[in-house]
């Protein structure tokens, strides 16, 4: 799929659907928090949310102290939900509309989180742009939080084709430039009251 294509794709269902209608929505995105908080690094850690799209995350990190969050996302429409959802504390966060693959950051970041963006990445020059942003993005002994499906999981999402990891393959996919601290995995229970199986990764940046 093509940055075109994709850019369509998800601007067409952040368009068409509520947060309770799409799988991947989560109240409190528990998992995500846990890992976050488990860095033990000070609320001036620069964070970004990769493929954040309109999740709660960012409300959550604020309620928490973090000062610098960045949201990318490649949908313009479901950034905009979430600055509507968040009013005066949108002004608080960076928001930046794009796709990962090209982003070219002006800042390094502490914290790289994403869950369930890289599991769309079916191609290996897509999965190898994706590992040299984040090589880029991620500062020195920074810290990688990342969820997919399971091998256990869903082999689609949203329509399309994902691709699944598992302890092993995650680590070894980030294998040049992280070491892994630990994965876990999980059911997320969708508002469908169906159960997806993710992996949860979190990994330090080395050089």
């Amino acid at each position: 799929m093509t940055m075109e294509t994709a850019k369509v794709h998800w601007e067409r269902i952040y368009n068409t659907k509520q947060p309770n209608e799409v799988s991947w929505w989560q109240d409190v995105p528990k998992p995500s928090l846990d890992f976050i908080q488990s860095f033990g690094l000070p609320k001036t850690a620069r964070i970004i949310d990769v493929g954040g799209g309109d999740s709660t995350l960012v409300d959550f990190l604020l309620a928490d102290g973090y000062e610098s969050i960045t949201v990318l996302d490649i949908s313009e429409h479901a950034l905009a939900r979430a600055q509507k959802r968040l009013g005066d504390k949108a002004q608080l966060v960076q928001w930046v509309v794009g796709d990962v693959t090209e982003y070219h950051p002006d800042t390094s970041f502490d914290v790289w989180h994403d869950r369930a963006t890289f599991h769309f990445l079916a191609t290996e020059p897509q999965i190898a742009k994706y590992l040299s942003v984040a090589r880029e993005a991620v500062s020195n002994n920074g810290y990688v939080a990342i969820g997919t499906f399971s091998t256990n999981g869903p082999t689609k999402c949203s329509g399309l084709t994902i691709k699944q990891y598992n302890d092993e393959t995650l680590t070894e996919q980030l294998n040049d430039g992280f070491e892994k601290i630990r994965c876990i995995t999980e059911d997320h229970i969708t508002p469908f009251k169906t159960a997806q199986n993710f992996l949860f990764c979190s990994f330090r940046r080395h050089q």
